[in-house]
């Protein structure tokens, strides 16, 4: 019997894809959700993961009410093979069984992004890549448009699957919409109001057999571009811009260099965009330069996303905007102070080039948790953060010998196992008062966590069991300034 939610199949969805089952590869968060929303259209669906644990139970025993055939455990390769579509979650790499068979069989593969924004086709939403910053910069794009006025959300890869938005009664009026590489790849009808593209470099090696092949996935952000596109580029990154340049449309760029149609003047302390003085840096309470960066990428792409938004009020309320956003969990986050010790949690910073972004603001002597998955990425381009900085490198999880082969002769590298308590207790040790413990791992969770929140989470959750940490201060987030 069908679910009683069950609606009539969407025209925006192409009678090719309807023509038969549509496979969904990945049930974590977007697979649940997107399985879920083609349900709904009407399409059938056959939805599968190798994993099987009490929450992917959960989300197969919820689509099986939603008349979807969720299989955990494997994959039907066969059944893969006759799909009339594949939907890939983005944590599944291309090299896996059910996509290498569908390319095998010319099925066409997309995204979870792909199908909401098919289903959402009045949507306006603002689109940020980048290898690092997204996340912070969708987050704030999403409180300045809230600023605003709008119901605004942040949505994508940024943990809220944008096909969660298309199952809700009302859309919202505007979406910043994360989207990684993996995404951009499958999805073939991006078209954003205006795309932001923060930084780009080496990440995902594990992945990508070249570099150029990852820059190309990013180069997809532009795939739609025409003369009436908007697109928001890191002028400061000769990388971004070789990137951009070919993209038709307007081009916009922020710097923390030079003067630029987003830019910092500090002969008067003061974030200017378009032409006009926005907010004094001292009023912006995020850490670094790379976060007034992202605050200006953020501000320069709402102004450019309605000219309703550049009026002297919603200037006002752009600057207000940035100045009651206070960044985000996991991402240089000062936890806490215990014996003169500031321990600060960066679990985001999941590729070697965000970690250098941690440790050039480091004032303190540091001892560095590094490990995890290996991304491919040599840990060598942190070598001179290192010297300057850390007393000692922490390295654990899957990624510890390679981390120990090519700091050891730079460091002190302690060799740990995949016990993350162990870790903890070793950063204990090796700390003392005027140090700095930072969590920074330049790798994936995987190997040892669900994701990197639940890395973070358990690193706070592990400082704080009966060791006197108390929370951070204004002071302490001055000392580790980034």
């Amino acid at each position: 019997m069908r679910s009683q939610q069950r609606r009539v199949v969407d025209p925006a969805l192409p009678a090719g894809w309807l023509n038969g089952e549509i496979a969904v590869v990945g049930l974590a968060r977007s697979g649940r959700a997107v399985a879920t929303l083609l349900a709904r259209t009407g399409a059938d669906v056959y939805a599968s993961d190798t994993g099987r644990d009490k929450t992917l139970d959960a989300s197969a025993a919820a689509l099986r009410s939603e008349d979807v055939d969720a299989q955990l455990g494997g994959h039907d390769l066969e059944r893969i093979g006759r799909a009339s579509l594949v939907v890939a979650s983005p944590g599944v790499p291309p090299s896996a069984p059910p996509l290498a068979t569908a390319r095998a069989r010319g099925i066409e593969i997309v995204s979870e992004v792909e199908i909401a924004l098919r289903l959402l086709p009045n949507l306006r939403y603002i689109a940020i890549t980048g290898t690092n910053g997204k996340t912070t910069t969708t987050a704030l794009t999403a409180h300045l448009l809230s600023a605003l006025g709008h119901r605004a959300v942040a949505a994508g890869n940024i943990g809220l699957p944008l096909a969660e938005i298309a199952l809700r009664p009302e859309p919202p009026d505007w979406v910043a919409l994360e989207i990684s590489s993996f995404q951009l790849h499958d999805t073939p009808s991006i078209d954003p109001r205006v795309g932001i593209l923060t930084n780009l470099s080496a990440n995902h090696l594990d992945r990508y057999a070249t570099i150029e092949e990852y820059y190309g996935d990013k180069a997809l952000l532009f795939r739609n571009a025409t003369a009436a596109s908007h697109w928001v580029t890191n002028g400061d990154d000769v990388v971004v811009e070789a990137l951009a340049e070919a993209a038709a449309g307007i081009h916009c760029r922020f710097s923390i260099r030079g003067r630029s149609d987003a830019w910092v003047d500090t002969s008067r302390g003061m974030l200017e965009v378009l032409g006009e003085p926005l907010l004094a840096r001292g009023d912006l309470h995020l850490i670094g330069d790379h976060n007034v960066a992202n605050a200006l990428a953020s501000a320069l792409a709402v102004l450019l996303a309605s000219e309703s938004h550049r009026t002297p009020q919603s200037l006002g309320a752009v600057a207000r905007g940035l100045r009651t956003f206070h960044g985000l969990e996991h991402r240089i986050e000062a936890v806490g102070e215990s014996n003169g010790v500031l321990w600060i949690n960066d679990s985001k910073s999941t590729n070697v080039a965000s970690t250098e972004v941690a440790l050039r603001g480091m004032t303190r002597p540091t001892v560095l948790l590094l490990g995890g998955r290996h991304k491919g990425e040599p840990y060598t381009s942190l070598s001179n953060e290192i010297r300057r900085t850390v007393k000692v490198v922490l390295a654990y999880g899957e990624s510890a010998p390679i981390i120990e082969k090519d700091l050891g002769s730079i460091v002190p590298v302690e060799r740990l196992g995949s016990s993350f308590a162990d870790v903890v207790a070793a950063a204990r040790r090796a700390a003392t008062p005027g140090d700095v413990v930072l969590l920074s791992p330049a790798c994936s969770s995987y190997d040892m966590f669900e994701n990197y929140e639940q890395r973070g989470r358990e690193f706070k959750r592990l400082i704080n069991i009966g060791n006197g940490v108390r929370r951070h201060t204004p002071v302490a987030k001055r000392e580790a300034k980034t």
